[in-house]
């Protein structure tokens, strides 16, 4: 599968690359990763990345603005995005090939190739991979940086379950290149300091119930009270997950017409549940949208029901 990516690559001069919509480090990281390989092992090719920016994550790499025009003959590649309806930026299916690298779980095949590692701990892994095993490639120091910073964010600091020894092998042999982690981890990691009593807020008020499930509703005038966005409060998802008794919890915040839905779980299988409320994801860390607390108070219900059935 990597030398069918490789060659489609080769063919094409002008490459595009998208990831999903509120993009987090692993969208950011097997992007900008891949765009780097890209420049830096096959000279005279265009490379372009492009998607919404966001403020927290601006210090990984900025996004390009392109002309509609630059699509017309282009390969377009899709990282870390399950379904077409996430894609950032819809121009993605103007160019005249889509190649997808994701490591969810496949439930929209789109592109041609498509590779999909559902047990890869993230996209980021999977295109270290084909540094891994192009070992002539040019790994440099930013192309390493952001595909830490994709592994990192979606395990966790390596805390995960989805953590196998190819994670590590694939860790190590980016830290060979001398980014300085300590930078890149205390960026990752500051907060703002709303976002910091935002955080005290949740831990004083949030609910664990007799099952074992957490959960906090964040209205949109409580955000908005601690001069921040619906969008800020996802970063807090996982602010209680130390709780003893805790099997899954989830964090609901409030946009305007729509409630978000972050879910996480240490045992019960919750992708599914998240698919029944309009979302999806892997079995331990999901996301769903509800359009009502009435709606909200039904998945927690659900939700319970699954810590209900899990010892």
């Amino acid at each position: 599968m990597i030398d069918e990516i490789l060659e489609q690559i080769r063919h094409f001069d002008t490459i595009i690359i998208h990831r999903h919509v509120r993009p987090d480090p692993d969208a950011l990281g097997s992007q900008g990763g891949m765009a780097c390989l890209i420049r830096d092992n096959f000279p005279g090719k265009q490379v372009f990345i492009v998607g919404e920016e966001v403020d927290d994550l601006r210090f990984l790499l900025p996004m390009d603005e392109i002309a509609d025009t630059l699509y017309q003959g282009a390969l377009v590649i899709v990282c870390d995005t399950a379904n077409r309806e996430r894609v950032s930026d819809e121009r993605y299916s103007s160019g005249a090939r889509i190649i997808k690298i994701d490591h969810h779980p496949l439930v929209d095949s789109y592109g041609e190739p498509q590779w999909v590692e559902p047990e890869a701990s993230s996209t980021s892994e999977m295109i270290t991979s084909i540094y891994r095993n192009h070992p002539e490639f040019v790994l440099t120091e930013q192309a390493a940086r952001l595909l830490f910073a994709g592994i990192v964010g979606d395990t966790g600091r390596f805390q995960f379950s989805n953590v196998t020894k190819e994670t590590f092998l694939a860790a190590a042999e980016l830290v060979k290149q001398p980014f300085d982690r300590q930078k890149f981890f205390d960026t990752l990691y500051e907060r703002k300091l709303d976002l910091v009593r935002l955080n005290g807020y949740v831990l004083q008020h949030f609910t664990l119930t007799g099952e074992g499930l957490g959960f906090i509703k964040l209205s949109q005038d409580l955000i908005h009270s601690f001069n921040l966005q619906s969008s800020d409060a996802s970063a807090l998802v996982n602010c209680f997950a130390n709780t003893k008794g805790l099997k899954a919890w989830v964090l609901f915040s409030e946009e305007e017409g729509l409630i978000r839905a972050r879910i996480r779980s240490k045992g019960p299988v919750i992708n599914q549940l998240a698919a029944n409320y309009h979302g999806g994801g892997h079995s331990l860390a999901s996301g769903a949208t509800v359009y009502s607390w009435e709606e909200a108070d039904r998945l927690i219900a659900d939700l319970e029901a699954l810590c209900r059935q899990t010892a």
